[in-house]
């Protein structure tokens, strides 16, 4: 039932969506170290089936016609400000509002990074056509 879902899902985006913009995170790194106070995360990524998802959407938007673009793990998707595009040094997970020194835009960490993701396709749709 999982497999089919991400099949359907997989699909899905790469009929509806020109590009699609996915983020290359090292999520066995992101399992390995913290103990028991990590396994409800633990077992979410691997839940998660992560690369599965990228390796479907790689054949998937060829097939179709779309676009995939990776964002590589060391592009600072939460860390740039999605107004002035200033890096912020230092972001701990447990900062959930993205506050830039720059500009004192004040924004959701994850609407941030998103925008910065959308952004991130467009320049690199662009350079692939």
């Amino acid at each position: 039932m999982r497999r089919d879902g991400v099949h359907k899902a997989t699909t899905t985006l790469a009929q509806r969506h020109q590009v699609i913009v996915v983020e290359t995170l090292n999520a066995a790194g992101m399992r390995s170290a913290g103990g028991a106070y990590k396994r409800g995360l633990n077992r979410a990524l691997a839940d998660a089936a992560l690369a599965e998802i990228r390796r479907m959407l790689g054949y998937k938007t060829r097939w179709y016609g779309s676009v995939l673009v990776e964002a590589d793990r060391w592009y600072p998707s939460s860390k740039t400000c999605s107004a002035c595009q200033a890096v912020k040094t230092k972001l701990s997970l447990a900062d959930r509002v993205f506050a830039c020194d720059n500009c004192g835009l004040r924004i959701d960490r994850d609407l941030n990074a998103a925008i910065n993701l959308a952004r991130l396709g467009e320049t690199r749709s662009g350079e692939q056509s």
